[in-house]
């Protein structure tokens, strides 16, 4: 017992930079309380003691915000992190080293007996308010995204966002076109990239890849404007419009990044 509380302290040092020293994680970090009466709940639930084993857990709910049932199974080192809200149902299977935030609901979708409520392989990450329903798999070392509803299995090592959740393919950082996309975004002011490996932007990844065919069209517009003016063709002639940070005051974007934005397009400003 004492063996695991120690094992789920240190590992809360690896996944929260706010965490100082041990005393301050074991007084105020509410998902580890959750965890530690959990597991005390749940040995009394395989006990067949279930009343007394919900007491607990509903007192754990009051004092922490997270409902665990007690028929759950955590595995070791799963880290809570904030917290409140977080559910997790009665046939939930948790595995090691997962992490949860808040507003995380491993919930069922039938009111059968039986297997209802996800499964979460060893080291997978649920990000806040995400919902993951049902008696699905979820694979190890999977990303769950921000308020994504997953309804069907996910894949080892795969990144799942979206309503409802779509599998979102892991960009390789040896990949030539992703890096050529990189130097694009950037030069552009627009760093598609920017977002987390760990829960990527489809939206951000699609604007990436416009970005990449605009500068192949611009390339290629050069090329061929050099071509016929070396033949003494009079094309290309017109200068580009001009295009001021006021342009850009209604869209929201953040005056420095505007002015990048701007200055990328026409650094003459």
């Amino acid at each position: 017992m004492f063996g695991h509380i120690k094992e789920d302290i240190r590992s809360v040092f690896h996944r929260d930079p706010a965490a100082k020293n041990s005393l301050e994680v074991i007084l105020n970090y509410p998902g580890l309380h959750a965890v530690w009466i959990h597991r005390l709940s749940h040995k009394l639930w395989q006990k067949k003691l279930t009343w007394l084993a919900r007491i607990l857990s509903t007192m754990a709910r009051f004092i922490t915000g997270i409902e665990i049932h007690p028929g759950a199974s955590l595995g070791r080192r799963v880290f809570i992190d904030h917290g409140m809200g977080v559910v997790i149902g009665e046939t939930a299977i948790v595995g090691d080293d997962v992490t949860l935030y808040h507003g995380v609901t491993l919930g069922g979708t039938t009111w059968n007996k039986g297997k209802r409520h996800p499964t979460l392989k060893n080291s997978a990450v649920v990000g806040a308010g995400a919902k993951i329903l049902g008696p699905i798999i979820i694979g190890e070392n999977a990303r769950i995204g921000s308020n994504s509803v997953v309804v069907k299995d996910v894949p080892d090592n795969a990144t799942c966002v979206g309503i409802p959740g779509r599998i979102i393919q892991q960009q390789t950082k040896d990949n030539e076109s992703d890096s050529r996309r990189v130097e694009i975004a950037k030069k552009y002011g627009f760093d598609a990239y920017a977002v987390s490996e760990d829960n990527p932007d489809p939206v951000a990844n699609a604007m990436g890849i416009l970005l990449e065919h605009v500068h192949l069209m611009d390339k290629k517009v050069e090329e061929m404007c050099a071509v016929i003016q070396s033949l003494g063709g009079d094309v290309c002639t017109d200068k580009l419009p001009h295009i001021s940070a006021k342009d850009f005051e209604q869209t929201g974007i953040s005056p420095v990044l505007r002015k990048a934005q701007v200055e990328a397009f026409d650094p003459h400003i």
